[in-house]
């Protein structure tokens, strides 16, 4: 009993979790069930008693079930269609499966009476029962009943004639063994168990000894119950038979017991079943479904009949492979007989189904390529159109933003330019720097023609500092030699002028490039006031406080190169050809603050880019040079505290120190 009830449990708890909770048949379809139902077949000993008659009345039903869904229904088919049919009989079984369950009437009812009698009821007396209420039925029979088959043993065998044979069933232990019936009591104890899976197995144990009234059921009906369900639930499924048919008991597969083989296909039924088989027709097909499969073998149903029904359209395939005299048509299907018009028909149909299946591959290929080159060109119509679109309201914000810049007063410098496409990028540059060109002539139309050499170094200066030094001088005027005007050299002008008259007269050079005052520092590292002069021909290096006594002149062929910083110091330093460098600081401005590096610059590039010489300018913050053949470097340090420009040595060269924040 513990055992069958925890075979129950695992069952119920598999199916629980398998089942499909919430389900509903909108969402999750048909409720569709596939299930495996195996089952011994008869079995047939030496000696039989009660688990073989459970065992062999369960087949009885299976079988009766068998006879409904498949002969009856083969047979009632074929009449249904108004197929001309030879009626074939076979063996109902319905007259034993009455003989072992009809109420009152039937062994499982007097087993179940005899159990349930008050007194000493034996086996023996079971079995006289039975002969006395079914001895007249042509299925039973007993050694009481037929005294001269000594096959069967007095008080002790009888006998039921099964649709497969005979089989002598012992009655010894039929009534202990029905009579294993679970009282309530022990139902009780097993549910009030601590174990929760032991007391889920007993269920009913939870009614009170008030509430339990009526005595269980006994094992034979119990079975019975189980049977008739379990054929309800096989009757309004769509059942497959497959029967297993075992060659010999050594489970070798090289041998074959005729007599073995002989004696399971007498008692599975299979020989009613081929009998039908034989007399029908192996294969049907309703005409739909069949014109569907095979049309393709016929040339007037593919791609797609012209017949007023899909039976002309059958009978035309059929009749242009001449299988007339093999198949019959129904009203609603059409049967073939031998399987070998079926495997005509699927041997032509394999043979053209590569053909059709390369015949739709390349019209779908066709179709999706064609898909592909109408969505493709609609996004390049729409690419086309939209960058249309955006060019045309490129060029119209352009025109909207520059249109009154004419009027401006800084002639559309200010103007923000629109973010472009980016078919339009390098139009943007090139528009860009024709509109820089257009502005800068606007410019230049109003500049003075004496002002138009010194915008030409300016813009010399630029160029060549790159933007790398913002503060370089390019708001005041320019004047080149400030050492012969009155604003920087109010008390030394002649004295200077006297000292240029007599150097031009001597080196011959043609005009004064540039002249300021300077902070000079040396390869010995001293830093002493002087002034530079710089002609066409050399640089010179003067002392004012000796009348500007020319001190050093550098041909001005010997410079190869500038170096200034990014700050707003005056620090310049002269490259030249022999690595002995200048380091020179422009200083005593008049105004103070005035930034003449840019000046200096300027003017030494355009001259040099008039004598088609370069001149290499570099901008930063740490210069690197050579003073006397030996490297060095030279920073700047601003100082607050610092009254004028001064060079002192460090530990990597020199130092500048600029007065300022």
């Amino acid at each position: 009993a513990i055992y069958e009830r925890l075979f129950c449990w695992i069952v119920e708890r598999i199916n629980g979790i398998i089942e499909v909770k919430n389900y509903d048949a909108r969402i999750h379809g048909k409720n569709t069930v596939i299930g495996v139902l195996d089952i011994y077949g008869f079995e047939v000993f030496d000696n039989n008693s009660f688990e073989q008659f459970c065992i062999n009345y369960c087949n009885e039903k299976l079988q009766q079930l068998f006879i409904e869904l498949i002969l009856r229904q083969e047979q009632d088919e074929y009449q249904r269609e108004g197929i001309e049919w030879q009626q074939i009989e076979y063996f109902n079984n319905q007259i034993i499966v009455d003989l072992v369950e009809q109420p009152h009437k039937g062994i499982i009812a007097v087993l179940d009476e005899a159990c349930l009698t008050v007194g000493r009821i034996t086996d023996t007396m079971f079995l006289d029962s039975m002969n006395n209420k079914l001895g007249k039925h042509p299925h039973y029979n007993s050694r009481k009943l037929c005294p001269t088959d000594k096959s069967m043993e007095f008080d002790q065998d009888f006998r039921i004639l099964h649709y497969a044979g005979s089989v002598t069933y012992c009655v010894e232990g039929f009534m202990d063994k029905n009579k294993d019936m679970l009282f309530q009591d022990f139902k009780r104890l097993m549910y009030n168990s601590a174990n929760p899976v032991l007391k889920a197995m007993w269920p009913e144990g939870k009614l009170s000894i008030t509430e339990v009234t009526k005595r269980p059921q006994t094992a034979a009906t119990l079975f019975k119950n189980s049977i008739i369900a379990l054929v309800e639930n096989l009757a309004c499924k769509d059942p497959y038979y497959v029967r297993c048919i075992k060659p010999n008991e050594q489970k070798s597969a090289v041998l074959f017991d005729y007599e073995r083989c002989r004696h399971q296909v007498e008692y599975l039924g299979l020989m009613e079943n081929v009998r039908v088989r034989r007399a029908g027709f192996a294969y049907r097909q309703p005409y739909d479904r069949f014109l569907l499969r095979y049309k393709m073998t016929c040339e007037y149903t593919w791609p797609n009949h012209l017949m007023e029904t899909d039976s002309e359209a059958t009978r035309a395939i059929i009749d242009s492979h001449e299988f007339q005299n093999d198949v019959a048509y129904g009203k609603t299907k059409v049967f073939i007989r031998t399987p070998q018009t079926l495997f005509t028909l699927e041997h032509e149909r394999a043979q053209l189904i590569p053909v059709i299946v390369l015949f739709l591959q390349k019209v779908w290929r066709g179709a999706l390529a064609r898909k592909h080159y109408r969505e493709t060109r609609a996004v390049y119509i729409i690419m086309s159109h939209y960058k249309r679109y955006k060019v045309k309201a490129y060029l119209m914000e352009v025109v909207r933003r520059f249109q009154s810049v004419r009027n401006m007063s800084d002639y559309g410098k200010s103007v923000e330019w629109p973010f472009p496409p980016v078919v339009l990028s390098q139009f943007q540059k090139e528009t860009i720097g024709l509109f820089k060109r257009w502005r800068a002539r606007q410019i230049i139309k109003n500049i003075p023609p004496s002002d138009m050499p010194q915008i030409k170094l300016k813009m010399a200066a630029m160029d060549a500092l790159k933007g790398q030094r913002k503060d370089w001088g390019y708001q005041h005027t320019w004047e080149g030699n400030y050492l012969s005007t009155i604003k920087d050299n109010p008390q030394m002008k002649p004295q200077f002028e006297k000292v240029a008259k007599g150097l031009k007269g001597k080196a011959k050079y043609n005009f004064v490039l540039f002249s300021c005052h300077i902070r000079k520092f040396n390869k010995y590292y001293k830093s002493e006031d002087r002034a530079i002069l710089i002609t066409d021909k050399h640089i010179y290096k003067l002392n004012p406080k000796k009348q500007y006594k020319m001190m050093k002149s550098i041909p001005l062929d010997y410079v190869k190169g500038l170096s200034v910083t990014t700050g707003k110091d005056q620090l310049v330093v002269f490259h030249t050809v022999n690595c002995d460098d200048l380091v020179v600081c422009l200083q005593k401005m008049n105004p103070v603050n005035e930034n003449r590096i840019g000046e200096l610059v300027g003017v030494l590039v355009e001259f040099f880019k008039q004598t088609k010489r370069n001149l290499q300018v570099n901008v930063s913050d740490c210069i690197q040079l050579s003073m006397g053949g030996m490297k060095q470097s030279v920073t700047v340090e601003t100082r607050s505290e610092q009254p004028q420009p001064n060079f002192l040595k460090n530990h990597s060269g020199f130092t500048l120190y600029w007065p300022g924040n």
